[in-house]
């Protein structure tokens, strides 16, 4: 008999793929297999990921209310594991849930936190920081705060840039001159 984690992240990886060929009904089938494989093992790091990976899916199809349970739970298990860049990382896709959903406040929250985690820790990666702060810095300059909004679009294109992101830069670049003509 298959290894069941192995089997997890094979299905894992041929529903990341799935997704990538625009194949979601399989991703979806495959990304809900790994996760009760996950589970059934106690596996939880990967359920993370798995629960992750089904929730990218229900947000590819629109399903955010379907989508946010996964990524709470997913939450949950990194708050337990001791994982805090895993954790700022799903923590910042809740926040991207809340925000397509029109709930800029809790969206606020879940970006504080993310950020927080990010700027405190020695292994952050400045594209997974840039990609916490971008959003923010759209919350910000929604809701009129140009100062805030301001310094998070430069920190962001800074980050960018130590990324190589080009398209992060041009972005923030832009976004920054719109902000600097209404300040």
């Amino acid at each position: 008999m298959d290894d069941p984690l192995a089997v997890a992240k094979k299905l894992m990886s041929e529903a990341n793929r799935a997704r990538l060929e625009d194949r979601p009904s399989d991703a979806h089938r495959e990304y809900s297999e790994a996760v009760a494989l996950c589970r059934e093992v106690g596996a939880r790091r990967e359920l993370i990921r798995a629960l992750k990976g089904l929730g990218q899916i229900e947000r590819d199809l629109g399903n955010v209310d379907e989508a946010l349970p996964l990524y709470e739970e997913a939450v949950a298990i990194c708050r337990g594991e001791n994982h805090p860049l895993l954790l700022a990382h799903t923590v910042r896709h809740v926040g991207d849930i809340h925000q397509d959903a029109g709930r800029p406040g809790l969206a606020e929250s879940c970006y504080v936190e993310a950020i927080a985690i990010y700027r405190n820790h020695e292994h952050t990666e400045p594209l997974d920081f840039a990609n916490a702060i971008r959003p923010l810095a759209m919350l910000k300059d929604d809701a009129g705060e140009i100062e805030e909004a301001l310094r998070l679009w430069a920190e962001a294109r800074d980050l960018y840039a130590a990324a190589n992101v080009q398209p992060g830069v041009v972005e923030s670049s832009r976004r920054l001159s719109r902000l600097e003509g209404r300040s």
